[in-house]
Protein backbone atom coordinates (compact mmCIF):
# COMPACT_ATOMS: atom_id res chain seq x y z
CA UNK A 1 0.00 0.00 0.00
CA UNK A 2 1.20 3.90 -0.83
CA UNK A 3 2.54 7.81 0.04
CA UNK A 4 3.04 11.52 1.65
CA UNK A 5 1.60 14.22 3.61
CA UNK A 6 -1.71 16.43 2.61
CA UNK A 7 -2.91 19.41 4.05
CA UNK A 8 -5.50 16.92 5.79
CA UNK A 9 -3.03 14.98 7.25
CA UNK A 10 -1.45 18.38 8.56
CA UNK A 11 -4.38 19.62 10.22
CA UNK A 12 -4.70 16.63 12.09
CA UNK A 13 -1.21 16.88 13.36
CA UNK A 14 -1.73 20.02 14.46
CA UNK A 15 -5.00 19.23 16.24
CA UNK A 16 -3.22 16.93 18.35
CA UNK A 17 -0.29 18.97 19.23
CA UNK A 18 -2.89 21.14 20.36
CA UNK A 19 -4.36 19.23 22.72
CA UNK A 20 -0.78 18.21 24.43
CA UNK A 21 1.38 14.93 24.70
CA UNK A 22 -0.50 11.57 24.26
CA UNK A 23 -1.98 10.43 27.61
CA UNK A 24 -2.06 6.66 28.08
CA UNK A 25 -5.43 7.07 29.62
CA UNK A 26 -6.79 8.19 25.69
CA UNK A 27 -5.35 5.76 23.34
CA UNK A 28 -8.07 6.73 20.87
CA UNK A 29 -6.08 10.41 20.93
CA UNK A 30 -2.83 8.52 20.73
CA UNK A 31 -3.52 6.44 18.25
CA UNK A 32 -4.39 9.73 16.18
CA UNK A 33 -1.26 11.06 17.28
CA UNK A 34 1.10 8.02 16.37
CA UNK A 35 -0.88 8.20 12.81
CA UNK A 36 -0.22 12.05 12.27
CA UNK A 37 3.16 11.57 13.08
CA UNK A 38 3.48 8.64 10.60
CA UNK A 39 1.98 10.35 7.69
CA UNK A 40 4.45 13.35 8.54
CA UNK A 41 7.11 10.73 8.24
CA UNK A 42 8.45 11.76 11.92
CA UNK A 43 9.34 8.02 12.54
CA UNK A 44 11.17 8.99 15.48
CA UNK A 45 8.77 10.63 17.72
CA UNK A 46 6.94 7.14 16.69
CA UNK A 47 9.95 4.38 17.40
CA UNK A 48 11.01 6.45 20.85
CA UNK A 49 7.18 4.90 22.08
CA UNK A 50 8.21 1.70 21.00
CA UNK A 51 8.64 -1.35 23.77
CA UNK A 52 11.32 -3.21 24.13
CA UNK A 53 10.00 -6.09 21.71
CA UNK A 54 8.77 -3.86 19.17
CA UNK A 55 12.13 -2.35 18.51
CA UNK A 56 13.82 -5.84 18.34
CA UNK A 57 10.92 -7.03 15.82
CA UNK A 58 11.87 -3.48 13.75
CA UNK A 59 15.64 -3.21 14.01
CA UNK A 60 15.32 -0.91 10.90
CA UNK A 61 12.91 1.25 11.91
CA UNK A 62 9.51 2.10 10.40
CA UNK A 63 10.69 3.85 7.41
CA UNK A 64 11.20 1.21 5.05
CA UNK A 65 7.25 -0.31 6.22
CA UNK A 66 5.72 3.25 5.44
CA UNK A 67 7.59 3.24 1.85
CA UNK A 68 6.22 -0.07 1.19
CA UNK A 69 2.77 1.17 2.44
CA UNK A 70 2.79 4.30 0.69
CA UNK A 71 4.16 2.43 -2.56
CA UNK A 72 1.13 0.31 -2.90
CA UNK A 73 -1.89 2.57 -1.55
CA UNK A 74 -1.25 6.04 -2.58
CA UNK A 75 -0.80 9.42 -0.73
CA UNK A 76 -1.86 9.17 2.82
CA UNK A 77 -5.36 11.29 2.94
CA UNK A 78 -6.73 11.20 6.25
CA UNK A 79 -8.06 9.16 9.87
CA UNK A 80 -11.54 8.30 10.28
CA UNK A 81 -12.79 7.43 13.87
CA UNK A 82 -10.74 5.20 16.45
CA UNK A 83 -12.13 2.52 17.92
CA UNK A 84 -10.70 1.07 21.22
CA UNK A 85 -10.81 -2.38 22.45
CA UNK A 86 -9.17 -3.63 25.93
CA UNK A 87 -7.48 -6.90 25.85
CA UNK A 88 -5.86 -7.81 29.15
CA UNK A 89 -3.58 -5.18 29.94
CA UNK A 90 -3.48 -3.59 26.46
CA UNK A 91 -5.66 -1.44 24.75
CA UNK A 92 -5.93 -2.21 21.24
CA UNK A 93 -7.03 0.06 18.50
CA UNK A 94 -8.22 0.53 15.41
CA UNK A 95 -8.57 3.42 12.88
CA UNK A 96 -9.63 3.98 10.09
CA UNK A 97 -7.85 5.63 6.82
CA UNK A 98 -7.93 6.43 3.53
CA UNK A 99 -4.55 6.74 1.10
CA UNK A 100 -5.34 7.57 -2.36
CA UNK A 101 -6.02 4.26 -3.97
CA UNK A 102 -7.16 2.28 -1.35
CA UNK A 103 -8.26 2.23 2.45
CA UNK A 104 -6.88 0.90 6.09
CA UNK A 105 -7.40 0.01 9.51
CA UNK A 106 -4.59 1.01 11.14
CA UNK A 107 -4.18 -1.14 14.53
CA UNK A 108 -2.11 0.55 17.12
CA UNK A 109 -1.86 -1.62 20.35
CA UNK A 110 -0.68 0.19 24.02
CA UNK A 111 0.39 -1.36 26.56
CA UNK A 112 -0.66 -0.65 30.23
CA UNK A 113 2.28 2.08 30.31
CA UNK A 114 1.06 3.83 26.98
CA UNK A 115 4.27 2.67 25.07
CA UNK A 116 3.41 1.02 21.42
CA UNK A 117 3.53 -2.89 21.93
CA UNK A 118 1.72 -3.24 17.89
CA UNK A 119 1.23 -1.56 14.73
CA UNK A 120 -0.32 -2.74 11.94
CA UNK A 121 -2.15 -1.97 8.27
CA UNK A 122 -4.96 -4.06 7.39
CA UNK A 123 -7.14 -3.85 4.51
CA UNK A 124 -11.05 -2.89 5.93
CA UNK A 125 -13.07 -5.79 7.55
CA UNK A 126 -15.21 -6.92 4.78
CA UNK A 127 -18.53 -6.16 4.83
CA UNK A 128 -20.85 -7.02 7.46
CA UNK A 129 -23.22 -8.75 4.20
CA UNK A 130 -22.85 -12.46 4.70
CA UNK A 131 -21.16 -14.14 1.54
CA UNK A 132 -23.65 -15.39 -1.22
CA UNK A 133 -22.76 -17.94 -3.05
CA UNK A 134 -22.54 -17.41 -7.10
CA UNK A 135 -25.52 -18.27 -8.92
CA UNK A 136 -23.43 -21.32 -10.93
CA UNK A 137 -23.11 -23.25 -7.59
CA UNK A 138 -25.18 -25.51 -6.62
CA UNK A 139 -25.33 -26.53 -3.23
CA UNK A 140 -27.22 -29.37 -3.16
CA UNK A 141 -24.27 -31.24 -5.44
CA UNK A 142 -21.42 -30.35 -2.96
CA UNK A 143 -20.35 -31.02 1.34
CA UNK A 144 -17.73 -29.31 2.75
CA UNK A 145 -15.18 -30.70 5.71
CA UNK A 146 -12.52 -28.94 7.78
CA UNK A 147 -9.27 -30.66 7.19
CA UNK A 148 -5.69 -29.59 8.72
CA UNK A 149 -2.96 -29.38 6.27
CA UNK A 150 0.76 -27.89 5.50
CA UNK A 151 4.35 -29.06 5.91
CA UNK A 152 5.72 -30.66 8.62
CA UNK A 153 5.16 -28.31 12.17
CA UNK A 154 3.39 -25.74 9.95
CA UNK A 155 -0.22 -27.09 10.20
CA UNK A 156 -3.04 -24.75 8.60
CA UNK A 157 -6.59 -24.85 8.64
CA UNK A 158 -8.47 -25.95 5.64
CA UNK A 159 -11.73 -26.89 4.02
CA UNK A 160 -12.12 -29.63 1.53
CA UNK A 161 -15.51 -29.30 -0.63
CA UNK A 162 -16.28 -32.71 -2.07
CA UNK A 163 -18.94 -33.86 -4.76
CA UNK A 164 -22.08 -35.51 -3.70
CA UNK A 165 -21.42 -39.34 -4.73
CA UNK A 166 -19.14 -42.11 -5.35
CA UNK A 167 -16.76 -40.79 -6.68
CA UNK A 168 -13.66 -40.87 -7.39
CA UNK A 169 -13.18 -37.04 -8.15
CA UNK A 170 -10.45 -35.22 -9.86
CA UNK A 171 -9.40 -32.34 -7.48
CA UNK A 172 -7.42 -28.96 -7.19
CA UNK A 173 -5.54 -27.66 -4.51
CA UNK A 174 -5.69 -23.58 -4.11
CA UNK A 175 -2.98 -21.63 -3.69
CA UNK A 176 -2.35 -17.72 -2.95
CA UNK A 177 -1.20 -15.00 -4.45
CA UNK A 178 1.18 -12.71 -1.91
CA UNK A 179 -0.05 -11.76 1.60
CA UNK A 180 -1.30 -13.47 4.48
CA UNK A 181 -4.28 -14.97 2.71
CA UNK A 182 -7.19 -17.04 4.08
CA UNK A 183 -8.62 -20.10 2.38
CA UNK A 184 -11.27 -17.94 1.01
CA UNK A 185 -7.99 -15.71 -0.66
CA UNK A 186 -10.84 -12.84 0.55
CA UNK A 187 -10.20 -9.36 -0.88
CA UNK A 188 -12.94 -6.81 0.82
CA UNK A 189 -16.25 -8.40 -0.12
CA UNK A 190 -14.53 -11.09 -2.62
CA UNK A 191 -13.86 -14.60 -1.75
CA UNK A 192 -12.91 -15.60 -5.12
CA UNK A 193 -11.49 -19.16 -3.95
CA UNK A 194 -14.89 -19.90 -2.21
CA UNK A 195 -16.30 -19.38 -5.49
CA UNK A 196 -13.68 -21.21 -7.68
CA UNK A 197 -14.07 -24.00 -4.70
CA UNK A 198 -18.84 -23.97 -5.03
CA UNK A 199 -18.47 -23.28 -8.47
CA UNK A 200 -16.06 -26.33 -9.42
CA UNK A 201 -17.79 -28.78 -6.91
CA UNK A 202 -20.79 -28.41 -8.22
CA UNK A 203 -18.98 -30.07 -11.48
CA UNK A 204 -17.68 -32.62 -10.26
CA UNK A 205 -14.28 -31.46 -9.14
CA UNK A 206 -12.95 -31.73 -5.14
CA UNK A 207 -10.97 -28.57 -4.04
CA UNK A 208 -9.17 -28.26 -0.69
CA UNK A 209 -8.22 -24.78 -0.10
CA UNK A 210 -6.44 -23.51 3.19
CA UNK A 211 -5.49 -20.61 5.19
CA UNK A 212 -1.89 -19.59 4.36
CA UNK A 213 1.41 -20.11 6.78
CA UNK A 214 1.46 -15.87 6.54
CA UNK A 215 -2.16 -15.73 8.20
CA UNK A 216 -1.78 -19.29 10.66
CA UNK A 217 1.70 -18.74 12.08
CA UNK A 218 3.32 -14.75 11.58
CA UNK A 219 4.70 -14.42 14.61
CA UNK A 220 6.70 -17.98 13.64
CA UNK A 221 7.79 -16.80 10.55
CA UNK A 222 8.79 -13.24 11.87
CA UNK A 223 12.66 -13.68 11.68
CA UNK A 224 12.98 -16.86 10.31
CA UNK A 225 16.51 -17.23 8.91
CA UNK A 226 16.49 -17.46 4.97
CA UNK A 227 12.91 -17.13 4.52
CA UNK A 228 12.04 -17.63 0.97
CA UNK A 229 8.60 -18.22 -1.09
CA UNK A 230 9.70 -22.30 -0.41
CA UNK A 231 8.32 -21.14 3.25
CA UNK A 232 5.41 -18.87 2.03
CA UNK A 233 4.11 -20.76 -0.36
CA UNK A 234 5.78 -23.76 -1.99
CA UNK A 235 6.33 -26.32 0.77
CA UNK A 236 2.57 -25.97 1.78
CA UNK A 237 1.08 -26.15 -1.66
CA UNK A 238 3.29 -29.80 -2.14
CA UNK A 239 2.31 -30.72 1.65
CA UNK A 240 -1.28 -29.71 0.70
CA UNK A 241 -1.04 -31.74 -2.36
CA UNK A 242 -0.18 -35.25 -0.96
CA UNK A 243 -2.85 -34.84 1.78
CA UNK A 244 -5.53 -34.47 -0.91
CA UNK A 245 -4.31 -37.97 -2.76
CA UNK A 246 -5.35 -40.03 0.94
CA UNK A 247 -8.44 -38.50 0.95
CA UNK A 248 -11.69 -40.90 0.58
CA UNK A 249 -13.22 -40.27 -3.38
CA UNK A 250 -10.38 -39.06 -4.27
CA UNK A 251 -9.21 -40.15 -7.57
CA UNK A 252 -4.26 -39.72 -6.36
CA UNK A 253 -3.88 -39.56 -10.01
CA UNK A 254 -5.94 -36.83 -10.89
CA UNK A 255 -4.83 -34.37 -8.47
CA UNK A 256 -4.02 -30.59 -10.24
CA UNK A 257 -2.69 -27.41 -8.56
CA UNK A 258 -3.84 -23.96 -9.31
CA UNK A 259 -2.27 -20.86 -8.19
CA UNK A 260 -3.00 -17.26 -8.77
CA UNK A 261 -0.94 -14.33 -8.68
CA UNK A 262 2.18 -15.35 -6.95
CA UNK A 263 0.90 -18.28 -6.86
CA UNK A 264 0.49 -18.96 -10.04
CA UNK A 265 4.28 -17.13 -10.66
CA UNK A 266 5.06 -20.38 -8.44
CA UNK A 267 3.43 -23.35 -10.29
CA UNK A 268 6.55 -24.13 -12.56
CA UNK A 269 8.59 -24.33 -8.58
CA UNK A 270 5.35 -26.52 -7.33
CA UNK A 271 5.39 -28.61 -10.61
CA UNK A 272 8.92 -29.98 -10.11
CA UNK A 273 8.69 -30.73 -6.63
CA UNK A 274 5.49 -33.27 -7.61
CA UNK A 275 6.03 -35.15 -10.61
CA UNK A 276 2.81 -36.84 -9.56
CA UNK A 277 0.48 -33.89 -10.26
CA UNK A 278 -1.92 -34.35 -13.47
CA UNK A 279 -1.60 -31.01 -14.40
CA UNK A 280 -1.37 -27.14 -13.06
CA UNK A 281 -3.31 -23.89 -13.62
CA UNK A 282 -2.11 -20.69 -13.65
CA UNK A 283 -4.31 -17.91 -13.16
CA UNK A 284 -3.08 -14.49 -13.55
CA UNK A 285 1.33 -15.71 -12.77
CA UNK A 286 3.20 -12.54 -12.21
CA UNK A 287 5.60 -13.36 -15.04
CA UNK A 288 7.82 -10.01 -14.28
CA UNK A 289 10.29 -9.56 -11.28
CA UNK A 290 8.15 -8.45 -8.06
CA UNK A 291 10.33 -5.39 -7.59
CA UNK A 292 9.83 -4.45 -11.14
CA UNK A 293 5.47 -4.95 -10.90
CA UNK A 294 5.74 -3.15 -7.72
CA UNK A 295 7.08 0.27 -9.58
CA UNK A 296 4.99 -0.08 -12.58
CA UNK A 297 1.98 -0.50 -10.07
CA UNK A 298 2.37 2.69 -8.77
CA UNK A 299 3.11 4.33 -12.11
CA UNK A 300 -0.06 2.73 -13.09
CA UNK A 301 -2.17 3.85 -10.05
CA UNK A 302 -0.48 7.63 -10.09
CA UNK A 303 -1.45 8.04 -13.89
CA UNK A 304 -5.26 6.94 -13.54
CA UNK A 305 -6.43 10.77 -13.14
CA UNK A 306 -4.26 11.53 -16.29
CA UNK A 307 -1.79 13.28 -14.06
CA UNK A 308 1.34 12.97 -11.43
CA UNK A 309 1.35 15.28 -8.45
CA UNK A 310 4.23 16.19 -6.81
CA UNK A 311 3.11 13.54 -4.02
CA UNK A 312 2.59 10.46 -6.45
CA UNK A 313 6.02 10.98 -7.97
CA UNK A 314 7.63 10.81 -4.50
CA UNK A 315 5.63 7.32 -4.35
CA UNK A 316 7.38 6.82 -7.90
CA UNK A 317 10.67 7.81 -6.51
CA UNK A 318 10.34 5.70 -3.55
CA UNK A 319 9.34 3.00 -5.32
CA UNK A 320 12.43 2.60 -7.70
CA UNK A 321 14.69 3.02 -4.99
CA UNK A 322 13.62 0.28 -3.40
CA UNK A 323 13.66 -1.47 -6.33
CA UNK A 324 17.27 -0.74 -6.81
CA UNK A 325 18.05 -2.33 -3.19
CA UNK A 326 16.73 -5.52 -4.33
CA UNK A 327 18.52 -5.72 -7.44
CA UNK A 328 21.76 -3.97 -5.42
CA UNK A 329 21.33 -7.35 -2.97
CA UNK A 330 24.31 -9.46 -2.86
CA UNK A 331 24.52 -13.10 -1.52
CA UNK A 332 25.93 -11.70 1.68
CA UNK A 333 22.94 -9.35 2.45
CA UNK A 334 21.12 -12.95 2.97
CA UNK A 335 21.66 -12.56 6.53
CA UNK A 336 20.05 -9.32 6.90
CA UNK A 337 16.83 -8.93 8.87
CA UNK A 338 16.29 -5.51 6.98
CA UNK A 339 13.13 -5.30 5.25
CA UNK A 340 12.48 -4.63 1.57
CA UNK A 341 9.28 -4.24 0.47
CA UNK A 342 8.16 -6.16 3.97
CA UNK A 343 10.36 -9.27 2.94
CA UNK A 344 13.92 -10.48 3.96
CA UNK A 345 16.76 -9.95 1.45
CA UNK A 346 16.58 -13.87 1.33
CA UNK A 347 13.64 -13.75 -0.14
CA UNK A 348 14.51 -11.46 -2.81
CA UNK A 349 17.72 -13.24 -3.27
CA UNK A 350 15.69 -16.83 -3.86
CA UNK A 351 13.63 -15.33 -6.66
CA UNK A 352 16.22 -13.32 -8.54
CA UNK A 353 16.89 -14.56 -12.00
CA UNK A 354 13.77 -16.05 -11.50
CA UNK A 355 11.73 -15.97 -15.03
CA UNK A 356 8.30 -18.22 -14.59
CA UNK A 357 7.67 -18.42 -17.79
CA UNK A 358 11.00 -19.74 -18.75
CA UNK A 359 11.17 -22.08 -15.88
CA UNK A 360 7.55 -23.46 -17.40
CA UNK A 361 9.26 -25.03 -20.27
CA UNK A 362 10.46 -27.70 -17.94
CA UNK A 363 7.13 -28.57 -16.65
CA UNK A 364 5.88 -31.40 -18.17
CA UNK A 365 2.36 -31.64 -17.17
CA UNK A 366 -0.65 -30.22 -18.81
CA UNK A 367 -1.14 -26.70 -18.46
CA UNK A 368 -4.07 -24.18 -18.42
CA UNK A 369 -3.27 -20.65 -18.20
CA UNK A 370 -6.22 -17.87 -17.82
CA UNK A 371 -5.42 -14.23 -17.52
CA UNK A 372 -7.99 -11.24 -17.31
CA UNK A 373 -7.36 -8.42 -19.88
CA UNK A 374 -8.38 -5.98 -17.10
CA UNK A 375 -6.03 -6.79 -14.57
CA UNK A 376 -3.64 -3.91 -13.95
CA UNK A 377 -1.39 -6.08 -11.48
CA UNK A 378 -0.22 -9.25 -13.54
CA UNK A 379 -1.03 -7.74 -17.30
CA UNK A 380 -1.64 -8.50 -20.71
CA UNK A 381 2.45 -8.58 -21.29
CA UNK A 382 2.78 -11.26 -19.07
CA UNK A 383 0.61 -12.96 -20.43
CA UNK A 384 1.92 -13.07 -23.74
CA UNK A 385 5.43 -13.66 -22.27
CA UNK A 386 3.56 -16.82 -20.90
CA UNK A 387 2.33 -17.64 -24.27
CA UNK A 388 5.12 -17.11 -26.20
CA UNK A 389 7.28 -18.76 -23.67
CA UNK A 390 5.05 -22.05 -24.41
CA UNK A 391 4.54 -21.83 -28.09
CA UNK A 392 3.85 -24.65 -29.94
CA UNK A 393 3.04 -27.08 -26.79
CA UNK A 394 0.46 -29.68 -27.36
CA UNK A 395 -0.71 -29.86 -23.92
CA UNK A 396 -0.93 -26.01 -23.06
CA UNK A 397 -4.18 -24.05 -23.25
CA UNK A 398 -4.74 -20.48 -22.59
CA UNK A 399 -7.94 -18.01 -21.83
CA UNK A 400 -7.87 -14.47 -21.62
CA UNK A 401 -11.40 -12.92 -20.61
CA UNK A 402 -11.78 -9.22 -21.97
CA UNK A 403 -13.76 -7.91 -19.19
CA UNK A 404 -12.10 -9.66 -15.68
CA UNK A 405 -9.77 -7.82 -13.44
CA UNK A 406 -7.15 -9.34 -11.55
CA UNK A 407 -9.44 -11.27 -9.02
CA UNK A 408 -11.52 -12.69 -12.66
CA UNK A 409 -14.48 -10.54 -11.56
CA UNK A 410 -16.00 -8.51 -14.48
CA UNK A 411 -15.95 -4.63 -14.90
CA UNK A 412 -15.74 -1.81 -17.02
CA UNK A 413 -13.19 0.69 -18.02
CA UNK A 414 -9.93 0.98 -16.25
CA UNK A 415 -8.95 -1.29 -13.30
CA UNK A 416 -8.50 0.18 -9.89
CA UNK A 417 -8.29 -0.82 -6.17
CA UNK A 418 -11.64 0.43 -5.51
CA UNK A 419 -13.17 -2.15 -7.55
CA UNK A 420 -12.32 -4.72 -5.20
CA UNK A 421 -14.42 -3.02 -2.63
CA UNK A 422 -17.60 -4.31 -4.57
CA UNK A 423 -18.64 -7.50 -3.98
CA UNK A 424 -18.70 -9.79 -6.92
CA UNK A 425 -17.93 -13.40 -8.09
CA UNK A 426 -15.31 -15.18 -10.24
CA UNK A 427 -16.93 -15.54 -13.61
CA UNK A 428 -18.72 -18.19 -14.57
CA UNK A 429 -16.32 -18.79 -17.68
CA UNK A 430 -13.45 -19.41 -15.32
CA UNK A 431 -15.72 -21.79 -13.81
CA UNK A 432 -16.69 -23.26 -16.80
CA UNK A 433 -13.14 -23.78 -18.80
CA UNK A 434 -11.05 -25.08 -15.25
CA UNK A 435 -14.03 -27.82 -15.82
CA UNK A 436 -13.83 -28.76 -19.01
CA UNK A 437 -10.05 -28.57 -19.09
CA UNK A 438 -9.86 -31.19 -16.23
CA UNK A 439 -12.48 -33.16 -17.68
CA UNK A 440 -11.13 -33.68 -20.95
Amino acid sequence: MPSPVTALLASVTIIAMAQGPPRADDPAMHAQAVLAALGAREFAKVESQFTDKMKAALPNGLEPTWTALTTQAGAFKRCGATRVQPMANMQVTVTECEFEHAKADAQVVFDGGGKIAGLFFRPPAAPAAPYSPPSYATPASYTEVALTVGAADWPLPATLTMPVGAGPFPAIVLVHGSGPNDRDETILGNKPFEDLALGLASRGIAVLRYDKRTKVHPGRLTGLPNFTVAQEVVDDALATAKTLRTQPRIDPARVYILGHSLGGMLIPRIAAGDASLAGVIVMAGAARPIEQAIVEQTQYLAMADGRITPEEQQQIDDAKKLADVVRALTPQDAKSAKPIFGAPASYWLDLRGYDAPTAAKTVTQPMLILQGERDYQVTMEEFARWKSALAGRPNITFHTYPTLNHLFIAGSGKSLPAEYATPGHVDEAVVRDIAAWIIR
